[in-house]
Parts: structure tokens; C-alpha cells; sequence
């Protein structure tokens, strides 16, 4: 099963306060743990919400409102996608990553067959069409 797991913000990622030098190399350490079990798909941190906007949708208005954004345990710090066995896996790689406060939150990630026969044959076509276009885009 795919996951995202969500690194939620603090009060210091949102004031822009990086991680220390100790950190990204726990970090490192911890990722490259991930990358070498197979589980490691992508991951990336997130700039504090001061340098994100936010869309909002009504019909057919559209408001952009720029950050910051007020509700901290809501944001975002960055996040990670994994391929796991089981959600139950995946939690025990959360459990040990190397974050000494905070919050994390993992979810599953839609698969193809979770959609039912909403997703007809075509659109499952296109879909593959995009995935390979995309694979292409970022090997070159």
C-alpha cells in the first residue's frame, strides 16, 4: 500500500527556524534507511506557510489569499510517500524517525481499484498514459 505521511508544522518551521545540523543528519540517516528498505518514494520539507497562498473555490470565483496561515496544527512541515506492506508498517517507521516533538499523520494513498467502475477503462488508460509522461518528465 502507498502512504503519505505528513510532517504537521510547529511553532519554529513556521517561524523559519531550520534544523540543525544534527538534525538533517539524524534525518539523513533515517531517510536513507527508508530508501535502502524500498519504502522511500519521495519525501521533501516545506517552506513556513508566510511563503504559500492558499486557493479558494466558489462555483467559479477563485480567491487567493497569501500566508501566513494562522492555525498551526494544521500545516504542513513536509511530508513523505512510501510504498508499505501494511499501515501497521508504516507506523512502525514513523515511530522511528528521529522527531523529538510534533506531530505526524499518515494516510493511504487511492489506488486504482478504489475508485470502482467510476473509473472506466479509459480514464484508467489515460491515467497510465500520465504516469509514464511523468516518469519520462523527471528522469530527463
Amino acid at each position: 500500500m502507498k502512504v503519505m505521511v505528513l510532517v504537521k508544522a510547529t511553532s519554529d518551521s513556521e517561524a523559519g527556524v531550520m534544523p540543525t545540523e544534527a538534525m538533517l543528519t539524524e534525518m539523513g540517516q533515517f531517510n536513507e534507511e527508508l530508501v535502502n528498505a524500498g519504502i522511500m518514494l519521495a519525501g521533501e520539507g516545506l517552506h513556513p506557510s508566510s511563503k504559500g497562498v492558499r486557493v479558494q473555490f466558489s462555483g467559479k470565483n477563485r480567491t487567493v489569499t497569501d500566508g501566513p496561515f494562522t492555525e498551526t496544527k494544521e500545516l504542513i512541515a513536509g511530508f513523505w510517500i512510501w510504498q508499505v506492506p501494511s499501515m501497521a508498517d508504516a507506523i512502525a517507521w514513523v515511530k522511528r524517525s528521529p522527531f523529538q516533538d510534533g506531530e505526524v499523520e499518515t494516510r493511504p494513498v487511492f489506488a486504482d481499484e478504489d475508485f470502482g467502475e467510476a473509473f472506466t477503462p479509459e480514464l484508467r488508460e489515460q491515467e497510465n498514459r500520465l504516469r509514464v509522461e511523468m516518469e519520462r518528465q523527471s528522469s530527463s
